[in-house]
């Protein structure tokens, strides 16, 4: 593939992640285009780092107007490339390879986002782990609208942690708008309802993962509930049903063949509160929705 791509990276307080990113980076077997660093006004080093690698681009916004989707457009529009290509500032390339790998599904022109693979940290606790190999398999896939009944809301899953987009097919569809969270799965069905496809690239693999406690994982999935609430016709009132119950039944079943007693508890107190955080988000919208009418 001979096209050219760009690299986006929103950044905040990353002085002891992007000098290693960048150098991970930089030494990939597909080196980007372009990297655009685009930093929330760092409190730490994070600029003085980046700038030290030559031809990194680097714009600085106020902290306060940060936003998921509107920041990563403006990457957008600065960028040149066929492609953009997003990484998060704690999201390691795993090999050399990882853009080439990413690129690849691209050689069928209808494929129009691309994700990659999320493997977790050597510190993620057992069922972290867990969760991470049940949501990002080995298998890759491809999705268009013709797979809605057989994936429902599965069909727009997308991550901007480790992602790329063909770039004429994103400003068809309009780029991110503002968005706090999952701009990533309403770019996705915009471009699933546009007629493109949307595709999962195991091989394009990158360390990643979080251990949240229960408030951030409330807080957490009360955003992401919200947005499904707001969002529902942007994605096509899509199934959400039996996705969480093969998760939840997966990973417990694990630890318990495993004799991971705590770490089984842990898991229901994680679970308990994406449940209660995605129903209180979805209240919200729903008052919200009822306060316009």
């Amino acid at each position: 593939m001979s096209n050219t791509f760009s690299l986006i990276i929103p950044t905040l307080n990353a002085e002891r992640e992007i000098g290693d990113l960048l150098h991970i980076v930089t030494a990939q077997s597909k080196v980007p285009d372009e990297i655009f660093v685009v930093d929330s006004s760092s409190d730490d080093e994070t600029v003085v780092i980046a700038s030290r690698f030559p031809g990194v681009q680097i714009r600085v916004i106020e902290r306060s107007s940060f936003n998921h989707g509107t920041t990563r457009d403006f990457g957008a529009q600065m960028t040149h490339g066929d492609f953009i290509c997003y990484l998060t500032q704690d999201a390691i390339p795993a090999n050399d390879h990882y853009f080439e790998h990413l690129l690849q599904p691209f050689d069928d022109d209808l494929v129009a986002l691309v994700s990659g693979r999320q493997l977790p940290k050597s510190n993620a606790r057992r069922f972290e782990q867990l969760v991470r190999d049940f949501n990002y398999p080995q298998t890759e896939s491809i999705r268009s609208m013709q797979d809605l009944s057989r994936y429902g809301i599965k069909t727009f899953f997308a991550s901007d942690v480790c992602s790329a987009y063909r770039r004429s097919a994103y400003l068809q569809c309009g780029g991110f708008p503002a968005c706090n969270t999952n701009e990533d799965m309403l770019m996705a069905a915009w471009l699933i309802s546009a007629g493109y496809k949307v595709a999962y690239e195991p091989s394009a693999s990158v360390f990643h993962s979080h251990n949240l406690s229960p408030k951030q994982q409330f807080n957490r999935n009360r955003a992401i509930g919200q947005f499904l609430e707001e969002h529902a016709d942007d994605l096509l009132h899509a199934s959400e049903i039996g996705e969480g119950g093969r998760l939840v039944k997966s990973v417990a079943r694990t630890l318990l063949s495993e004799g991971q007693i705590s770490e089984f508890f842990a898991f229901g107190v994680d679970c308990a509160a994406r449940l209660l955080g995605n129903r209180a988000g979805r209240k919200i919208a729903h008052n919200d929705a009822k306060g316009k009418a």
